[in-house]
């Protein structure tokens, strides 16, 4: 409704996990390092977490498109299926096509380690990534562990990511998943943007939308962003969406700390 007004091409705001938007705080791109980190040197299993709207899934969207043609990916976004229905998923996230008369576990497995033992003699890396992980059953979780033994002398085959909200952690400390808990070579937990970040986080935004440089949040409603949101990224996404909306029906490029105040009223 307001994109006309304020120029841009789409809305700056959206809530949606797009890595045009990626924006580099001092976190994510700790966060963006320790994966990539586990990529490269072929770390096994990893674990991201961070409270909901930290930006987790745009962190992986990222990571997906900046990582080379010599790794492939699969990235599962929800995981809520059967043990057998899991790996289906993750074969054919992977592009591969198991026999159809045959779908029983063993084979499943066995499918999955020629294509990582075909992948790794071409000299590629294999990622997975399941997303919502704190939502896998103990069986499952299990199950990973088992993915993760898939290796050669010098290597692991397969790189697991798990991002999940903080209750995957509690979930891992069950003594029932101590052993893949103790496979977990990188582990990393997002924290919201830092208060000095919150500005460039929202000019950054308006920025890739070519949004017009009238457009300006004032020092108080960027404070009272961050009061409001503390510094979680979805939350400042909504604000700020409403903020438009709200400048756009007054006619006006200057966001004050009046108009934050009432969104935020608006949003709870």
């Amino acid at each position: 409704m307001y994109k006309k007004f304020y120029d841009c091409k789409e809305e700056p705001f959206n809530i949606t996990s797009d890595p045009e938007f990626f924006f580099c705080s001092a976190h994510h791109q700790e966060a963006f390092n320790h994966l990539l980190y586990g990529i490269e040197h072929r770390k096994g299993i990893m674990a991201l977490t961070g409270e909901i709207g930290t930006g987790k899934t745009t962190i992986c969207r990222t990571l997906l498109n900046k990582l080379n043609h010599a790794t492939k990916t699969a990235f599962i976004l929800n995981p809520n299926f059967s043990e057998t229905q899991l790996l289906q998923v993750i074969l054919k996230d992977f592009g591969i096509l198991p026999l159809k008369k045959n779908n029983n576990k063993l084979h499943l497995i066995n499918v999955l380690n020629e294509f990582l033992l075909e992948e790794t003699s071409y000299g590629h890396n294999v990622v997975l990534i399941i997303d919502e992980a704190q939502n896998l059953k103990t069986s499952q979780l299990e199950q990973v562990r088992l993915l993760s033994n898939l290796e050669t002398e010098k290597s692991k085959l397969l790189q697991i990511i798990l991002v999940g909200q903080p209750e995957l952690f509690d979930k891992l400390k069950l003594s029932s998943l101590r052993q893949l808990n103790q496979r977990i070579s990188v582990r990393y937990h997002i924290l919201p943007i830092e208060k000095s970040e919150v500005r460039a986080y929202i000019y950054h935004r308006l920025k890739v939308t070519d949004a017009t440089l009238k457009l300006n949040f004032t020092p108080e409603a960027i404070n009272a962003i961050y009061l409001h949101s503390k510094g979680t990224p979805r939350l400042i996404n909504i604000l700020c969406d409403r903020a438009l909306l709200a400048g756009f029906i007054e006619e006006t490029f200057m966001i004050d700390e009046k108009i934050i105040n009432q969104c935020a009223r608006e949003v709870r």
